[in-house]
């Protein structure tokens, strides 16, 4: 056998199967306990968009001063967001606390047959999560 013809193959075998590969990259998107409703929606829409392209999602919400002696503030953003975005992706890593940051990981559900429009029609844009209005209230915030 002619060691420069396995050779050949051999590489020829490997750039086929790295033609197959799909890169799958992590997106990361920062929230904070006092975000108001319009800044929410926006990135609760950049989340969509990034899942309809395939994208991995780290969602993290920042705590600062403290905001951190109140978790459940953050826990129900984060609800609100697996509640705004709970058809397109699934929750990898559910929210947990980390310092003074709290992290959750959401991936894109498998795709189907059509092809889903990755952005809402702007004319009804999305309710807040009466959970993210709650939280908001509590704080004293009026964003």
């Amino acid at each position: 056998m002619d060691y420069g013809k396995f050779r050949y193959e051999e590489a020829q075998r490997l750039k086929e199967s790295r033609k197959k590969t799909v890169q799958i990259t992590m997106k990361e998107v920062k929230f904070k306990p006092k975000i108001g409703k319009g800044d929410f929606d926006t990135k609760v829409r950049h989340i969509r968009e990034f899942l309809a392209e395939g994208h991995k999602i780290k969602v993290t919400l920042q705590f600062r001063g403290r905001e951190v002696a109140h978790p459940e503030l953050g826990a129900k953003i984060l609800d609100g967001v697996i509640e705004q975005v709970g058809d397109m992706a699934r929750v990898d890593t559910y929210a947990r606390l980390e310092g003074r940051s709290m992290t959750m990981v959401l991936s894109p559900e498998k795709k189907t047959a059509k092809k889903t429009d990755p952005k809402p029609p702007a004319a009804t844009p999305a309710p807040l999560p009466a959970a993210v209005v709650e939280a908001a209230e509590a704080t004293g915030t009026d964003n």
